[in-house]
């Protein structure tokens, strides 16, 4: 098939909105023919099971799909232009990585970059400097319903002690920028939601 020229994406105020682009042939959405909940404890794991038709008529008879609230990451860097990353274990895959911070965004969180600024320091102790909107990426949107949001937070510095939750032992790490695609290459940090943000922060330096 011929390439094809991306439509413009819109914009306002020189800022891409929430809409995405579309293309005449896109396919159509599934009809939800049945839902049934299977499992609610919510914000851990809500499970829940789905008959659906395609636009082709055929029918899938069992769809599974987890819903979960929003999630955020902070890309944090430091006026020394150091990134701030933790390490923790994850008991799915057994092992230590490192990560950007990271967390669920709470029911008590006006919005959600008082979510990641809560995250930052409580993780790490940092905060202040300026924020944006880095990315906004799904696990895996086929099986699950949140969006996970990344902010860039520039200039951060130490503000208080880090008051990390009961169930989180963390260990704060300053890399260099310049460390970081390093770090990324060799496979030191595993979690896709946690590089994909990293790696758009590197393309935006170059």
């Amino acid at each position: 098939m011929a390439g094809r020229r991306l439509p413009d994406r819109d914009r306002r105020n020189g800022a891409l909105t929430d809409v995405p682009r579309t293309f005449p042939d896109d396919p159509a959405a599934w009809t939800l023919v049945s839902r049934e909940y299977l499992f609610r404890r919510p914000p851990w794991l809500t499970l829940r099971q789905e008959r659906l038709r395609l636009p082709t008529g055929s029918e899938i008879a069992e769809y599974w799909i987890s819903e979960f609230p929003s999630w955020v990451n902070v890309v944090a860097v430091t006026p020394e232009d150091q990134v701030v990353l933790v390490r923790q274990y994850r008991p799915g895959i057994g092992d230590v990585h490192f990560e950007v911070p990271a967390g669920v965004v709470d029911a008590a969180d006006t919005d959600l970059e008082t979510a990641a600024r809560r995250e930052l320091g409580e993780e790490t102790g940092y905060g202040g400097g300026r924020w944006s909107l880095l990315t906004k990426l799904s696990a895996n949107p086929a099986l699950q319903t949140n969006i996970c949001y990344t902010y860039l937070a520039e200039g951060v510095t130490p503000v208080a002690a880090a008051t990390p939750e009961a169930t989180e032992d963390l260990r704060v790490h300053l890399v260099p920028v310049d460390d970081v695609p390093r770090l990324l290459d060799d496979g030191e940090m595993i979690q896709a939601l946690h590089a994909a943000p990293l790696l758009r922060y590197l393309l935006r330096r170059r």
